[in-house]
């Protein structure tokens, strides 16, 4: 018999280990790399994104690479909003640009769920998009993880 997959830190969360938690899931979504991010789930995870549903590894996957074809030079900052026991609640925002040149600020909440193994079991997205110009842009760190250094969404006044 396999141990079971664990992603720390785990619940119940404290204020530390919910902030920690919300900058991994950042980091590994600032990857763009869908078997780095789906790792972090259930092999059963249910999510709501918008207006689709997938369910489990293989079809947030599916999901996942379908987002990042389209949404091209994807840069995110994620902020814990609120946490308790194995449930936490963020804001996020991206910015991203589509085929043609046009760039977006997509604005949303997450609520995640938890098991026990610090997997995360159910994600419900609400993402609302913003057309900019490139000039209104604010997140302009090389692709990849956020520097340390630069502001998140509370410093930036979003």
């Amino acid at each position: 018999m396999s141990a079971p997959e664990i992603r720390p830190p785990v619940p119940p969360f404290t204020a530390d280990s919910a902030a920690q938690k919300v900058r991994l899931a950042e980091d590994a979504w600032n990857s763009r790399d869908p078997d780095r991010v789906v790792g972090v789930y259930t092999h059963d995870t249910v999510w709501r994104n918008r207006a689709e549903f997938p369910q489990g590894r293989e079809q947030v996957r599916q999901f996942l690479q379908r987002k990042w074809a389209r949404e091209l030079d994807y840069r995110l900052i994620k902020e814990l909003w609120a946490f308790e026991g194995a449930r936490i609640a963020v804001r996020f925002a991206y910015e991203w640009h589509d085929d043609s040149g046009q760039w977006f600020r997509s604005y949303g909440n997450e609520n995640w769920q938890f098991n026990a193994q610090g997997l995360m079991e159910r994600r419900f997205a609400s993402i609302n998009d913003l057309p900019i110009r490139e000039a209104e842009r604010l997140f302009h760190w090389p692709l990849g993880r956020r520097p340390d250094e630069h502001p998140g969404l509370s410093a930036l006044g979003l």
